[in-house]
């Protein structure tokens, strides 16, 4: 039930009220001046207050502006019996749902409260979204116990507290970005955008527009202005993975922002300022590729003020598991086929594994594993074909049958599991055409 708070001095009024309120089903307190409201308040949680403008204590419009800084999902209607339009501009301004006049809108009260109660319980769901999507991203949400881990959390909890700019490293699959929203979230930007950009996936050109931004009539097809992500960003965060593969005469621009604070964009000649933190990450070594010429080492030092390195998912081996029930959990759901058992030869070949893809080709594996077991079991034969080779109760096997022929069908089949089926990227992995790739599928029978 929706509680409403009425203060008003007047008690004639106070009882009207109460009463036609509550015969819409709403719960009705009152209160006849400020003091006596606000300690109400701060018992009890309100959805709506139904002020007066004139009270003995106080007036009504500045005690909207207490009401919202301290309770700021409350809505305060105003009522008052002589409306003016400077009152009633301010308590708009001071946060009031509506500022009506008494008797002449009487009429008006009941629709106000029914209009004001909806805001209420949109702006609660928010709160509750926002609340799950913090969790979510949260260093609590990272499985794993593992010693290993925690020293990495340990770190990343240390550093998110500040401004510094942070590198993260490490394998592909890690979680770096799961890292980097972490960070952001415990971070006094949270409040604010968490942008990410990979920096592999655009061209030089591209990618220049998609961080700064460009004008109109910058280039062919630039029909309006368009904001940049670190425009976006402001006061926020952003995330750059893959800083690596980012060209050396963009990462120029990038260290400026860095210095600087300032950017253009794509066709402007006027630099923009921003306040923007930032977390990079990369898989790279970037002092071999600083040696190579590929990486700026200003840049380098930059960035890397405060390195992280992630672990790879087979230094912890303890959170394989855990991983792989999450991640069963999840799939159980999203493919409407649930699991219930999950046989020991199962996890012990998930333990063995190397994981050079780490937790991304872990979570492929249970994926699809789940759409493949034939009942609510995931057991051995659930398992990529290079998986169950692995396991003890197969290696005799496995080393009697390990001829050229089927080591070059295992490791074909462990690339494909690593790319989710992309044939194409399997291809490239494995550096041979996509031509000779189908034969040698349809030769292995796979």
């Amino acid at each position: 039930m929706k509680k409403i708070l009425i203060i008003d001095d007047e008690e004639k009024i106070r009882t009207l009220l109460s009463r036609i309120i509550g015969l819409e089903g709403f719960d009705v307190q009152v209160a006849g001046d400020c003091k006596t409201g606000l300690n109400k308040l701060d018992r009890e949680d309100f959805d709506v207050v139904l002020c007066d403008v004139k009270l003995p204590d106080g007036n009504g419009v500045e005690f909207t502006k207490k009401i919202k800084d301290k309770f700021p999902l409350i809505e305060v209607i105003l009522l008052t019996a002589y409306g003016n339009i400077p009152d009633g501009v301010q308590a708009i301004k001071n946060g009031a749902f509506d500022y009506i006049t008494k008797g002449d809108d009487n009429n008006k009260i009941l629709p106000l409260l029914h209009r004001a109660v909806e805001k209420v319980d949109l702006a609660k769901r928010v709160v509750q979204l926002q609340k799950r999507l913090n969790e979510r991203h949260s260093f609590e949400n990272i499985i794993g116990k593992s010693k290993v881990l925690l020293q990495t959390i340990e770190l990343a909890r240390k550093v998110s507290k500040t401004d510094t700019t942070v590198l993260l490293t490490g394998e592909t699959g890690t979680g770096k970005e799961v890292f980097a929203q972490a960070i952001h979230e415990e971070s006094t930007r949270n409040k604010q955008n968490f942008l990410a950009i990979n920096c592999s996936a655009f061209s030089k050109d591209l990618l220049e527009g998609e961080m700064f931004g460009h004008k109109a009539g910058a280039f062919t097809g630039a029909t309006k202005d368009q904001k940049g992500l670190f425009e976006e960003a402001h006061n926020g965060t952003i995330f750059l993975d893959e800083i690596g593969e980012m060209a050396i005469d963009l990462q120029a621009k990038l260290l400026r922002v860095l210095e600087t604070g300032e950017f253009i964009k794509v066709g402007e000649n006027k630099p923009m300022k921003v306040n923007v933190r930032i977390i990079a990450a990369t898989n790279r070594d970037l002092e071999k590729e600083i040696q190579q010429g590929n990486f700026r080492e200003d840049l380098f030092y930059r960035i890397a003020i405060f390195q992280i390195k992630l672990p790879p998912l087979r230094e912890r081996v303890t959170d394989i598991e855990p991983l792989a029930r999450s991640f069963i959990n999840t799939f159980s759901l999203k493919t409407n086929h649930k699991i219930k058992y999950v046989s020991e030869d199962f996890m012990n070949a998930l333990k063995q594994h190397s994981w050079k893809g780490n937790i991304r080709e872990l979570k492929n594996v249970i994926e699809r594993s789940v759409i493949l077991a034939d009942d609510e079991t995931l057991n051995l034969d659930s398992l990529p074909f290079d998986l169950q080779n692995f396991s003890p109760e197969n290696d005799d096997k496995t080393r009697s049958n390990f001829d050229l022929a089927t080591a070059e069908k295992i490791h074909i089949q462990k690339i494909l599991t690593y790319t989710n089926g992309n044939k194409t990227e399997t291809a490239k992995l494995l550096n041979i055409a996509l031509t000779t790739l189908y034969r040698k599928l349809e030769e292995y029978k796979i």
